[in-house]
């Protein structure tokens, strides 16, 4: 398998203060990744560095290379190639993800128009919606034709994260970057979420950077995780082995609590 994502000494900061410090990994294809940490521990930033979205104040050292191409310190219209067609991100709120000015239809709408005029493709308006509807039936929402003409505050969250994936998948990307896309849900709605990243990640062969604070979360979607811990990685290996046999004690305090708390629903229930 081809590696989509390398990772090599990664190193963020700003005003002198680090952020992340010595971070590797790798990602290949159709390879589901977990990245686990508490807030702070530099998750998302990794994240956005290596779509190259970092913030202007802060500066990254190392090597990322995304589907071939050097990320850290290329120029940005050197990188607008490679987000749609290379990486697409799913965020944790679909509704700052969203515009809430227009109608899901025409956000994901915009998103095929653009895929299409990359590939070189002319594509009218029916073809265009023909595709919409499909995407939306794709991430499983309920009458598509209904969702498409709806406000993104008429429809739940759970529908918004859906829609969310619709416009990532209508990217076609090598690689998803999904960061804490179900902390914003109810239980019941994040474990869809998670059932249908997995079975799209896996139906459409892409690799997946999954980013979440939740151990049991991340080993339901991904075969192997790193744990980071104020910005440097202190574990990795797959989530069985990090479940069954944490090395480090932070790992094993996430692996406690993880447990502890299932087990506290047993009671109650």
């Amino acid at each position: 398998m081809s590696v989509l994502l390398s990772v090599e000494n990664l190193e963020i900061e700003t005003a002198g203060r680090k952020l992340v410090s010595g971070i590797s990994f790798s990602i290949s294809q159709g390879e589901r990744v977990g990245l686990i940490g508490e807030s702070g521990s530099g998750k998302s930033l990794t994240a956005l560095a290596a779509m190259g979205l970092l913030t202007d104040a802060m500066r990254a050292s190392g090597s990322i290379i995304l589907d071939g191409q050097q990320v850290i310190g290329a120029k940005d219209r050197d990188l607008v190639p490679l987000r749609g067609n290379s990486v697409a991100a799913v965020f944790q709120e679909p509704m700052t993800a969203l515009d809430p000015l227009m109608q899901i239809g025409d956000q994901v709408a915009e998103v095929v128009s653009r895929r299409a005029l990359r590939d070189r493709q002319r594509a009218s308006k029916a073809e265009i919606h023909k595709r919409v509807v499909a995407l939306l039936e794709r991430v499983a929402l309920p009458d598509p034709e209904r969702i498409a003409a709806s406000w993104p505050h008429e429809i739940s969250g759970g529908q918004r994260q859906r829609a969310a994936i619709a416009m990532a998948l209508a990217c076609r990307p090598k690689l998803l970057i999904a960061d804490e896309p179900t902390t914003a849900l109810d239980v019941t709605t994040q474990a869809e979420i998670l059932k249908l990243l997995e079975a799209l990640v896996r139906d459409e062969g892409m690799g997946l950077l999954f980013i979440s604070h939740d151990l049991p979360v991340v080993a339901t979607v991904t075969e192997r995780a790193l744990v980071l811990r104020q910005g440097e990685l202190i574990e990795q290996g797959p989530v069985g082995s990090l479940f069954s046999q944490p090395a480090h004690p932070y790992t094993q305090g996430l692996v406690a609590a993880a447990r502890a708390f299932d087990k506290a629903l047993e009671i109650a229930s």
